[in-house]
């Protein structure tokens, strides 16, 4: 499987997962709306920071292509995925219809996976680099002076 596949596919499951708990939170709770949404919106950005300070320590090439598929793969899937599942009855997710959640939601899905990879993937390069750095420096001689 290649990379963006298994990221779009892990990220696209966990954004379902989480607008599903969401919609079964919201429905149980309705007053802590803004707590619930704030805490799936931190759980996806974590889980994409993470990701992408472990791709960024790992140096490889292509990394912002890499993410930019991964988001849109994830965008799209979660959103027909969720449409799908708001057409259940018993499944509360906010009753879009199917042109808002292939573009609205697939967009805000996208930059939501792909704007946090790459502070992640910049931030596991810079650590890297340094840690690199460090480890290859050697401490230099000290010469006494001779007069």
């Amino acid at each position: 499987m290649t990379a963006w596949v298994l990221r779009a596919t892990v990220l696209g499951a966990l954004v379902v997962a989480l607008r599903v708990l969401l919609g079964l939170a919201m429905a149980s709770w309705p007053t802590y709306g803004t707590f619930w949404r704030a805490a799936c919106l931190l759980t996806i950005v974590a889980v994409v920071v993470a990701w992408g300070v472990r791709d960024g320590r790992t140096g490889a090439d292509g990394l912002t292509v890499r993410w930019l598929a991964a988001g849109f793969g994830a965008g799209l899937a979660s959103s027909a995925v969720c449409w799908a599942l708001d057409q259940v009855p018993g499944f509360e997710l906010g009753d879009a219809g199917i042109l808002y959640e292939l573009t609205s939601a697939a967009s805000f899905i996208l930059l939501l996976i792909f704007l946090p990879a790459l502070v992640g993937v910049a931030f596991g390069f810079t650590r890297s680099r340094r840690s690199a750095e460090s480890a290859t420096r050697a401490p230099e001689p000290e010469f006494a002076d001779a007069k």
